[in-house]
């Protein structure tokens, strides 16, 4: 069981004031999220965490370079899930990765990395902001995120560097779907750090935007040359002008595989975004020697190896694996988000193989049954489950009894901090947030 620490305090006055404006989405779907609880980590395990982050966006970077360059669009279409009109951008080699979040278990058998958000992570403001506001009133220590804020103004330095040296200018358009408030919220704090780089920044709503074909991106009169979406490119991607038909998302595309606006993140995390690519690093990882005979090659080294094994999970394209063993494991959507899509299974179960989950599992009470149907019907991986720790935590509903989640963001290979969430055996948007802190090595 996870340790939690809760101070004395009533929850209205905590989240008042800065704290509101800042997270004004503190309550949401009708209930609390932010919860002025700690998560304790000991420091040995935020150290573990840190290093194990960075090793394994290592392993995402490489494997990702491999697939630009060796993989056949047919792979990228079939097995990775992506749309033609994706590839020629998604194929354009960046130096940087932008802002990732890995989500991790921490276990009694280790720690492993189940999943990537490397194209649209939120939970920014609670790490960097709220995470050190509730620390320093309620237990003066510091946290794991205490340098996220100048990580990320670093990181929005180095990317507008490169996009400046291709001619494409130092301000950047932020934009987001405005009526998600989280999402505006999330937007807007990224804004601010980039503006403390000494960057132009502006804000849009993503409705505002058109584009002309084969020039670029306008706000008005004005041309957008680097651009940092809250937005999907999954979604994007399907984009159409309500009244024309006319394909935007696809016209963006082009405009970014042409050079003509650059993207924050860049187009290529879509391929390390969609879950089949987990499941290509563990294909690549179990014919390592194949690489070898193949390509003259081998893909991964000792360290690697060692990295793979200790920190990811065995994912593959069908569940006959772990059938074949009677081994429980989660099926995946590829473009599944906060739980959407992600059904757990026991082969071992007499009757019905699908573990129960409690409401935090499910699709949250805003779902319709469109969006049920998007995340229920598109492709899956199977990946191995991984016991999650348990905790409970006091909420004014009574003690809530979850699992634990670490989120680890990664900003262009460097590990800047955690989100910790405690929800159901499938995290979902209906878990709560609760700050990380440390605690000194016994």
């Amino acid at each position: 069981m996870r340790r939690i620490y809760t101070p004395k305090v009533i929850y209205d006055e905590v989240f008042d004031g800065e704290i509101a404006k800042e997270i004004p989405y503190f309550r949401m779907y009708g209930k609390q999220y932010c919860l002025p609880s700690f998560v304790l980590y000991e420091e040995r395990e935020i150290e573990e965490l840190r290093t194990a982050s960075e090793d394994v966006h290592r392993i995402y970077e490489k494997v990702l370079r491999f697939t630009q360059q060796y993989l056949p669009d047919s792979y990228l279409i079939k097995q990775l899930g992506l749309e033609p009109a994706m590839i020629p951008a998604a194929r354009i080699h960046f130096p940087w990765s932008g802002i990732e979040r890995q989500d991790w278990i921490i276990g009694e058998q280790g720690m492993k990395c189940i999943e990537n958000n490397t194209e649209t992570p939120t939970g920014i403001p609670e790490a960097a902001f709220l995470e050190r506001e509730l620390l320093s009133r309620y237990m003066y220590a510091i946290g794991p995120s205490s340098n996220m804020d100048e990580t990320l103004t670093q990181t929005f330095k180095d990317i507008v560097a490169h996009y400046s040296a291709k001619g494409l200018g130092n301000q950047v358009t932020f934009t987001c779907a405005g009526e998600i408030l989280e999402d505006s919220t999330n937007t807007k704090y990224l804004m601010r750090r980039c503006e403390k780089a000494g960057i132009r920044v502006n804000y849009v709503p993503l409705e505002e935007l058109r584009i002309v074909p084969g020039v670029g991106l306008y706000h008005g009169s004005e041309r957008i040359t680097i651009l940092y979406r809250l937005y999907p490119l999954e979604f994007l991607i399907h984009d159409r002008e309500e009244i024309s038909g006319f394909p935007v998302g696809e016209e963006l595309m082009k405009l970014a595989a042409e050079g003509k606006i650059g993207m924050i993140n860049p187009p290529q995390n879509i391929i390390t975004q969609s879950k089949g690519f987990m499941a290509t690093i563990w294909s690549l990882y179990e014919r390592n020697e194949l690489t070898q005979e193949y390509l003259g090659f081998k893909l991964f080294d000792s360290e690697d190896i060692q990295t793979i094994s200790k920190y990811l999970l065995p994912t593959y394209f069908t569940n006959e694996p772990f059938l074949l063993k009677d081994e429980p494991y989660a099926a995946k959507g590829y473009w599944g988000r906060e739980g959407k899509g992600t059904d757990l299974f026991d082969p071992l179960r007499q009757e019905d193989s699908m573990l129960s989950t409690d409401e935090e599992s499910k699709l949250s009470e805003e779902t319709d049954p469109e969006e049920a149907e998007y995340y229920g019907s598109m492709p899956k991986i199977y990946q191995r489950l991984y016991p999650m720790s348990q905790a409970a935590v006091p909420t004014e509903l009574g003690e809530y009894q979850g699992y634990l989640l670490t989120g680890v963001y990664v900003f262009n290979g460097q590990s800047a901090g955690v989100l910790s969430r405690i929800g159901g055996k499938v995290t979902g948007d209906l878990a709560y947030y609760c700050p990380a802190a440390m605690i000194p090595h016994k």
